[in-house]
């Protein structure tokens, strides 16, 4: 599954984002390194772009960025 894919209010954790390109950089700086959880807070009326909560702080991302990270549903624990 993708991050494009999750539900509003899904939380995920990352498994997986493209090892080269620009997006590899930009999604590494932002903090969305493998085994990071995420939440998707909303998304915009048309669908993008797409507001998830990640390391204490929100972040938006494209639709077609977010459809590069590959993530895993995230278990009911608390952290």
């Amino acid at each position: 599954m993708n991050l494009a894919q999750l539900s509003v209010g899904a939380s995920a954790t990352v498994r997986a984002y493209p090892q080269a390109g620009p997006a590899f950089t930009r999604l590494r700086e932002m903090g969305l390194l493998p085994g990071t959880r995420i939440t998707l807070v909303r998304t915009a009326p048309l669908g993008d772009p797409l507001e998830i909560q990640v390391r204490g702080y929100r972040l938006s991302l494209r639709k077609s960025e977010a459809a590069l990270v590959e993530v895993a549903a995230a278990a009911d624990t608390a952290e």
